[in-house]
């Protein structure tokens, strides 16, 4: 397998990771952060991929646990939160299939937390 075709495989996985998610609810970072961990260093393009999954899951879990916190007071805000977990994981498999092209996706609203 070529070089290119090995970081399209790593920047689809470092997107996908935060499937584990489905498991347990932190892997929606732990999962991607793992894989940009140990891919990192290999190209760019992967550096790119890890960075802009990472932050993007970061940002899915900051607004998640801000509407939990509120949904104590107002209890459809619970709802909201599934949704926004949710539409993470879509954007996820976007993200995934932007990768498999070799094409750096950018998440919609995502803090960049890691430059």
């Amino acid at each position: 397998m070529n070089k290119a075709a090995k970081d399209k495989k790593w920047g689809m996985i470092m997107h996908l990771a935060a499937f584990s998610a489905l498991l347990f609810p932190l892997g929606l970072v732990i999962g991607p952060l793992i894989v940009w961990f140990f891919k990192k260093d290999d190209s760019r393009f992967l550096y790119k991929q890890g960075r802009n999954a990472i932050n993007f899951q970061l940002t899915i879990l900051l607004i998640a646990f801000i509407i939990t916190i509120f949904s104590a007071l107002f209890r459809p805000l619970v709802l909201i939160a599934v949704l926004v977990g949710i539409a993470g994981l879509i954007f996820a498999g976007i993200a995934a299939t932007k990768a498999n092209n070799h094409i750096t996706y950018h998440y919609p609203f995502s803090l960049k937390l890691i430059k």
